[in-house]
């Protein structure tokens, strides 16, 4: 945990200073957009991990895949919401987990401008900035509130489900990446609904979810894993959890 805490520290040095920074904004296979400073951030916290963790195994969104162990993988994405950090917005964070035997025991949402981070362990409670948070109580999907990132996420079968689930609720909300987690965590909010997503987008935000009393797993309950089709569904609790899958998997 001082590890990847001292990590977290570290990362925040990076993108502190290149934010609302002269950045060139490349554009990788994918599509999907890169700078300077989501290389720098990621280097960083890979030097920290493999320096003290030689023998455990290292997944970056920027580097790939570094197999050192079966045992202990440390999972990054250095920053999640490039397309935010790169037009000024600040919700973007740094996202670092640790897996043992593929189970997430530690978890980061660090958000280094508005100097907010979640803090998530196995077995433990939630913290927000050093102080237990929980996630709400909300019992329906008439009552609740719901997170998506963009729409553009979603493909044409699961964006008429994510719609027909995000129009049931109280009302929906575009933006946020992984600030919506924490948020759901610390009880601003009841859902978040996602589609497209890769395992370093999606592992820090399992201990942070579940030790706030929430639940989060693909579309159809199972448990988030290396192999995961990208469909990510974090509730406040199991209740409105079950009720949003039914929803989800109507069609």
């Amino acid at each position: 945990m001082e590890t990847a805490i001292h990590a977290a520290d570290q990362a925040r040095t990076v993108t502190q200073k290149w934010f609302r920074a002269d950045l060139k904004v490349a554009s990788k296979q994918d599509k999907t957009p890169v700078t300077i400073a989501d290389r720098q951030t990621e280097q960083v916290i890979k030097d920290i991990v493999l320096q003290r963790y030689p023998h455990h195994s290292f997944f970056g969104e920027e580097t790939g895949q570094q197999l050192n162990s079966d045992e202990w993988q440390w999972v990054i994405d250095p920053i999640d919401g490039t397309k935010c950090f790169v037009t000024g917005k600040p919700t973007f964070g740094t996202l670092i987990s640790l897996l043992h035997k593929q189970v997430p025991v530690i978890g980061i949402i660090d958000h280094p401008i508005l100097d907010e981070r979640w803090i998530g362990i196995q077995g433990c409670e939630t913290t927000h900035n050093g102080k237990v948070c929980y996630a709400r109580s909300t019992d329906s999907l008439h009552n609740a509130t719901v997170y998506t990132t963009s729409m553009d996420m979603f493909d044409r079968v699961s964006g008429r489900r994510a719609h027909a689930l995000t129009k049931s609720c109280r009302f929906r909300v575009f933006g946020g990446d992984c600030y919506s987690y924490g948020l759901l965590a610390s009880g601003y909010n009841d859902m978040v609904c996602e589609a497209d997503l890769k395992p370093y987008d999606y592992f820090a935000l399992i201990a942070v979810v579940t030790g706030a009393g929430g639940i989060i797993t693909d579309w159809q309950g199972n448990q988030l894993t290396l192999q995961s089709n990208g469909e990510v569904l974090a509730s406040a609790n199991e209740s409105l959890h079950q009720q949003a899958i039914a929803k989800l998997n109507k069609f």
